[in-house]
């Protein structure tokens, strides 16, 4: 069990990690972009590769962000309910959010599917094939649902779950 658990943290951590380098991406694609035409040149694509990067930064980054508490999570009902009511309204919502983020993630990788089957490609100058920035779609939701349903296991074998939250870090909110 602990081979598993260390594979799954490395799995967060490494889609959190990907989602960084997608962010760098985007800075860097912003900057070529300005480059590009401060020298009179053109950067067909750039913003429709920036826009890959950005719905790759979101949806890697969407399990690492869960485990460490940067989910928005309405606690006021929680709060209000005894131990064994907290536990009971923890597994039924990482229940729901499991079997929407699978529910997700299925269909998910029929729309990619069907993208490379028919050979779409987008509308700008660029002509990247879809399949390849939705895949990254495909992956980031299986992550989570992996996350959500890891959490939900433990939540209901060991009693709780294991979002952790950085109170130090939460501090320095907007």
């Amino acid at each position: 069990m602990k081979a598993l658990r260390r594979l799954l943290d490395g799995l967060y951590i490494g889609a959190g990690a990907l989602a960084a380098l997608c962010l760098v991406a985007i800075l860097t694609l912003i900057v070529a972009q300005m480059v590009a035409r401060w020298t009179g040149n053109v950067f067909p694509g750039a913003a429709s590769y920036a826009g890959y990067a950005m719905a790759g930064a979101s949806f890697l980054a969407f399990a690492n962000a869960l485990n460490r508490g940067s989910h928005i999570r309405v606690s006021i009902l929680l709060n209000a309910l005894s131990t064994g009511g907290k536990r009971l309204l923890d597994i039924w919502c990482f229940a729901v959010a499991a079997a929407v983020a699978w529910y997700f993630t299925y269909y998910a990788y029929w729309f990619v599917y069907w993208s490379w089957k028919f050979n779409e490609v987008s509308q700008d100058q660029d002509a990247t094939a879809l399949w390849m920035p939705q895949s990254v779609m495909v992956i980031g939701g299986g992550i989570l649902a992996i996350a959500l349903t890891d959490n939900l296991l433990h939540l209901i074998f060991k009693g709780d779950h294991r979002v952790t939250r950085d109170l130090v870090d939460q501090s320095f909110g907007e």
